[in-house]
């Protein structure tokens, strides 16, 4: 028994590796077959199996890496359709399963980017009727000083007076201090401002007196001529440096510095090429301008993977059947030395009756006899073939490229091709010179060789500048002493535009040629049976077909969004300009202080909720004989009609001279009524703002009312309010918190 064991162990050795063939052969037949009916989920299961028993195996490995990717372009395209489709849900489920299958495929992270913020944006609470969102704060370059007025209410103004009049007033009511420049000259104008933000009104009056403001701090402003030199001598300018992402080369930094230079006409920019980066320095303005085409046109380049298939079957068939005869007949004659000709030696030469003559004359022919001459006989041959030959090739090479750029592909050998002049008439021999003394040579690409440029469209089609061209070396030539090779060549070359996904024949050749020969004895070999006794009957079949089809698959989409191609204001072709959001006059008008901008989330909170009254500042400080505009604002409020209610300071201290509208109420678009009444010795303001009768109520946050706060004495004086009766458009009452400032004199 002992002595059987390394036996049984030698059988148990190379059954193993044979037991384990036939699972990994299963496994990739399983998917294979699953790949046929486009189930890759389940052949990349099958694939990774059959990778995972046989590590090594370069095909196993060829084919799980197709198989994930054709899988997660599945799921890739099933996410697009269910999000055109509107089922959000759906969508990203497919985008996050194409991520977990091919991490490679950026198409699906932007899919399900895109699809998180259309899920976001649709779960986001609208505003109701009325309402408006509060404007996001800018995003401001660090730089020259930011204006920051002690009043943000709309600006109500008419008046025809001299324009340094009408820009000290303006700052007066926003708590501004107007400065004038040396060269400033004032003139007469006339102007009318009906409920625009304190930015607007300044650009309206210095448009007719032609000027332009500038803040030198937070609260005071310049006003000097608008002229060109002024401009170069009293705007500030700041520097920027822009880090590109995905400009690749020196000649993308090229481009996007020309067209700024062209578009914002700027004067120092420097295109940094180690660093990937350009250096701006100029008004803010322009920097601003700079970054939003910077942002909008460094985004990463769509990417296109081509499959190109290209199927080439040849086929040769030969029939050949019969028996070919000989078709000649020769005799020769070998005449007897007894047989001579008449006349002696005058017909052959020789006066000897005796000598032999291989003349024959006709006299000779009696005596003629078999012996002296000989017949040849024709043979025949018997032909019996049946020839069956076919090839098939099958190439599928596939190509990643960018867009714009152009991807060559070559598979195939390289073959030398004599150039060039050579004597062969000297090669060899004993000369010993060589045809190849004054040869040259050069290589050609015989094989599958593929040249494309992809153009990705924003609707998510291709356009292709294509080159496919496959050849082979079908044979040789001698020319001149040397063996040429004989290129059998097919070529595409044209232009097409696919959708994503589609298949697309660039070219298909069917060639099919009949030869049919037959050789034999006339007569004999045209009839029915016998033909084949007396003649060679030859048939030849050649069948080629070339087939070349191109699918284009989008792996990085076009990253554009909305907010791209929204449009920006940029001012006058004079001076390069942007506006921010917070100065349209609808926004600005139901602007939110900094605590109703805290609190802005809560805006959508249900109505139940009290809304909050408060005063911005909250606290100020101010000398004697100093003015000051405080804002009375409201948040988180729904329809709102009417606000009558009961304000009350220590008039020792303080004065209100002046109650004003904030906008709030109007809507931006209605006439309001507005009742008011100052009680200077009581130390109260009666206020009521009501909305037009028949006219629905007002939602969100914004300014009520601007009071106008002189300072008359040292000391501290609270602004509180003692009463409110808030009525919706029902009329009925609306919960209201009630907050005060506190302003201090100096």
């Amino acid at each position: 028994m002992l002595r059987n064991r390394p036996r049984l162990a030698l059988t148990l050795l190379a059954v193993l590796p044979i037991a384990g063939c036939p699972k990994s052969n299963a496994e990739f037949e399983a998917g294979a077959r699953a790949e046929g009916l486009q189930d890759y989920d389940t052949a990349l299961i099958h694939f990774e199996n059959a990778l995972r028993s046989n590590p090594k195996s370069p095909e196993y490995k060829l084919w799980a890496l197709r198989a994930r990717f054709q899988d997660g372009q599945l799921h890739v395209e099933d996410g697009q359709k269910a999000l055109k489709s509107g089922d959000l849900n759906l969508a990203l489920a497919e985008f996050k399963r194409a991520q977990t299958v091919d991490p490679s495929n950026s198409a699906a992270d932007q899919g399900a980017q895109r699809t998180l913020a259309l899920i976001e944006a649709a779960e986001k609470p609208k505003p109701q009727n009325g309402q408006r969102q509060a404007a996001k704060p800018a995003m401001l370059l660090s730089g020259p000083p930011e204006l920051k007025p002690l009043s943000r209410a709309p600006i109500n103004f008419r008046a025809t007076e001299d324009s340094r009049m009408v820009f000290e007033t303006i700052g007066k009511l926003a708590g501004l201090s107007v400065i004038f420049d040396p060269d400033f000259v004032s003139r007469r104008i006339s102007v009318e401002l009906p409920g625009v933000t304190l930015e607007q009104a300044l650009d309206a009056v210095c448009a007719e007196s032609k000027a332009f403001w500038k803040p030198m701090t937070g609260t005071v402003i310049l006003i000097a001529p608008d002229n060109p030199q002024k401009r170069r001598d009293l705007e500030e300018e700041v520097v920027g440096t822009f880090y590109m992402k995905n400009a690749d080369t020196p000649q993308d930094l090229t481009e996007i510095v020309t067209g700024l230079r062209q578009l914002l006409d700027l004067r120092r920019v420097q295109q940094v090429n180690e660093d990937n980066a350009i250096v701006i320095r100029d008004t803010p303005d322009k920097l601003d301008l700079a970054q939003r085409i910077i942002q909008d046109i460094d985004q990463a380049k769509p990417e296109v993977l081509l499959q190109v298939s290209i199927l080439q079957t040849s086929l040769d068939r030969l029939h050949d059947l019969g028996i070919l005869p000989g078709q000649s007949t020769s005799i020769t004659f070998t005449p007897r030395t007894s047989l001579t000709p008449n006349g002696g030696g005058s017909d052959c030469g020789t006066s000897s009756a005796s000598s032999s003559c291989s003349q024959l004359t006709l006299n000779n022919l009696k005596n003629l006899s078999s012996a002296d001459y000989s017949i040849t006989l024709p043979g025949a041959t018997a032909n019996a073939i049946l020839t069956d030959s076919a090839t098939r090739i099958i190439q599928n090479p596939e190509v990643r490229v960018t867009d714009g750029e152009k991807a060559t592909l070559k598979i195939g050998d390289r073959v030398p091709v004599a150039t060039g002049s050579f004597q062969a008439g000297i090669g060899g021999g004993t000369s010993g010179v060589s045809p190849l003394v004054n040869t040259q040579f050069q290589y050609i690409d015989v094989g599958v060789n593929v040249d494309v440029t992809p153009y990705v469209h924003p609707d998510d089609e291709i356009s292709l500048k294509l080159k496919v061209e496959v050849s082979s070396v079908t044979g040789q030539e001698d020319i001149g002493g040397i063996e040429q090779p004989i290129i059998s060549q097919r070529s595409v070359e044209h232009d097409v535009r696919l959708k994503d996904g589609e298949v697309s024949i660039l070219g298909g050749l069917i060639q099919r040629t009949e030869t049919s020969s037959v050789n034999g004895w006339p007569g004999l070999a045209q009839l029915p049976f016998l033909r084949y006794f007396f003649s060679d009957n030859s048939k030849e079949v050649q069948d080629d077909e070339v087939l070349i089809v191109v699918t284009p698959h989008i792996v990085r989409f076009p990253d554009s969004t909305p907010a791209d191609l929204r449009w920006i204001a940029s001012g006058t072709d004079t001076n390069a300009r942007v506006f921010r959001e917070s100065e349209d006059p609808l926004v600005s008008s139901t602007k939110a202080s900094p605590l109703a901008e805290a609190v802005a989330p809560l805006a959508q909170a249900p109505a139940a909720a009290a809304s909050q009254l408060y005063f911005e500042p909250s606290s100020l400080s101010l000398k004697v004989g100093g003015t000051a505009t405080v804002a009375l604002a409201v948040s988180r409020v729904h329809d709102l009609f009417s606000i009558p209610l009961l304000i009350h300071y220590n008039p020792a201290v303080i004065q209100i001279e002046d109650v004003r509208d904030g906008g709030f109420l109007a809507g931006g678009d209605q006439t309001i009524a507005i009742v008011d009444r100052v009680d200077q010795r009581a130390g109260e303001v009666i206020a009521s703002i009501t909305r037009q009768p028949n006219a629905h109520g007002v939602s969100g946050s914004g300014t009520l009312l601007g009071l106008v706060v002189r300072a008359v004495a040292p000391g501290t004086s609270p602004l509180e309010i003692l009463q409110v009766n808030g009525r919706d458009s029902q009329q009925k009452g609306i919960p209201l918190v009630s907050g005060e400032a506190s302003i201090q004199v100096q």
